[in-house]
């Protein structure tokens, strides 16, 4: 007999490819981060697409330390989810918001590099950076965060990201940016930071590669970073254009349907 675990993953994969909705997973798999990653792993091992990248999650040093959790995570991202700025995106009842992020380019050389990413060596490994909007949400009926196992167990609740305009990688004071995310047709209008970035989207940057380069996961060509929001998670209050702007790297927009 299949385990419980193993159920769940098919449960949560399925709702993955075909875009589906389904009912909570058990809560087992929510409470503790170890036992959502074993999930997440588990859902990821069986998904045959091309990957694109990975992104930041739980970034937000206040939200880390309400949820007394001790660092971050991160989870894989498909080619799937990646759109150009300006695209549609759907939207549904499980969909907890719209985040802005920094977002980086990495090149493959990354990983047959030795030793780990420091502040010191990092830049070596970027090729750009750009703004990106990510949509966030679950794939199971359910709302709010209650634990970052409730994100890292449904693919760290990463739904679809769209990218801006690539810049070449260079050195800017990356920690203090002003963001601003905005839906005129709305009047709906919030503004942040990229300090609230686990210290900085650089310093969010270097986690994931460690994390990756601990996990051995490999890929044959460049890939994306997506470090975590800059404002939090901004409710979608409804639909139209929602635009990105973060300071000295440009804009992005997604289309909410």
């Amino acid at each position: 007999m299949k385990s419980l675990i193993e159920k769940t993953s098919e449960k949560l994969v399925n709702a993955f490819l075909k875009n589906k909705i389904i009912a909570p997973i058990p809560s087992k798999f929510c409470k503790k981060i170890e036992q959502a990653q074993k999930l997440r792993k588990l859902c990821e091992s069986k998904i045959k697409l091309p990957i694109i990248g990975f992104k930041a999650a739980g970034t937000g040093i206040p939200l880390i330390k309400k949820l007394k959790e001790k660092e971050p995570f991160y989870a894989t991202v498909y080619t799937k989810n990646v759109l150009k700025s300006g695209k549609k995106v759907r939207v549904n009842k499980s969909t907890l918001g719209i985040e802005l992020e920094v977002c980086y380019l990495i090149k493959k050389s990354f990983f047959t590099s030795k030793g780990n990413v420091t502040k010191n060596n990092i830049s070596k490994f970027i090729s750009h950076m750009a703004p990106c909007i990510e949509v966030v949400g679950y794939r199971q009926r359910k709302k709010g965060i209650s634990s970052f196992g409730d994100l890292c167990s449904d693919f760290g609740a990463n739904v679809k990201f769209l990218v801006g305009k690539k810049k070449k990688f260079k050195k800017i004071n990356i920690g203090n940016l002003k963001t601003n995310i905005s839906n005129k047709k709305i009047n709906q209008s919030v503004n942040g930071n990229t300090g609230t970035v686990y210290i900085n989207p650089l310093n969010s940057l270097r986690f994931v590669l460690n994390k990756v380069k601990k996990d051995k996961i490999t890929l044959s060509k460049d890939f994306y970073v997506f470090t975590g929001s800059t404002i939090g998670v901004v409710p979608i209050k409804g639909k139209g254009t929602y635009i990105g702007k973060i300071d000295k790297l440009g804009s992005v927009k997604s289309q909410i349907v």
